[in-house]
């Protein structure tokens, strides 16, 4: 694939990238030669393959592209299909603290309150369980919530992994109490507010 190539957007791909799926490609056919060629026969083919991987991997950063690669070659026997490079590229989240979905679930479900003040693995955690709603994480069964919090958490971690910063803001305390009012201050009150009713 060319780096001037443009997509059907009209825009330049990113020069990076294609270089990025060009050498992820090179180590695939040196390592996985026979499955290679069997499965990329003609250059038409092999480029139709390359487009589609530089379009679902756009949001990764090359190094976990990069890294995701070097996992597939030294744990894999076979030529990788796209879902499980982009797997591969989701697990190098956890160098950056972001634990697996189940994980990030279980935290979720079992975290006190208030759930801004607690301490999370990561705050994609915390944001993936508001947004699956800590009511029903707590209430509902896990068969209903487990697909909508994954849903929601990884979203976020593709964007984590695209470098994208969240924080969460803690709420401000609480003033502390007032003095009580005494007994005579409130029926003071009480006999005001009757005289503002016309009671």
């Amino acid at each position: 694939m060319q780096k001037s190539s443009a997509t059907a957007a009209g825009q330049v791909e990113d020069d990076a990238l294609v270089d990025t799926i060009n050498q992820i490609f090179a180590l695939f056919r040196i390592n996985f030669h026979n499955q290679f060629y069997a499965a990329f026969n003609d250059t038409a083919l092999l480029n139709q393959a390359k487009r589609l991987w530089l379009d679902a991997l756009r949001g990764y950063p090359v190094e976990y592209l990069l890294l995701g690669a070097r996992q597939i070659i030294e744990q894999s026997e076979y030529l990788p299909t796209l879902q499980k490079m982009i797997s591969c590229c989701d697990d190098q989240g956890s160098r950056i603290g972001l634990p697996a979905p189940r994980e990030a679930y279980l935290q979720a479900c079992l975290a006190a309150h208030p759930k801004a003040a607690q301490r999370w693995s990561h705050p994609a955690v915390y944001f993936a369980g508001q947004k699956t709603g800590w009511f029903d994480l707590e209430n509902q069964g896990e068969k209903t919530t487990w697909p909508i919090f994954k849903r929601h958490y990884e979203e976020l971690r593709r964007k984590v992994l695209c470098g994208e910063k969240l924080n969460i803001e803690v709420p401000a305390e609480l003033p502390p109490p007032g003095k009580p009012q005494s007994k005579a201050e409130r029926l003071k009150q009480m006999q005001a507010l009757r005289n503002q009713l016309d009671l």
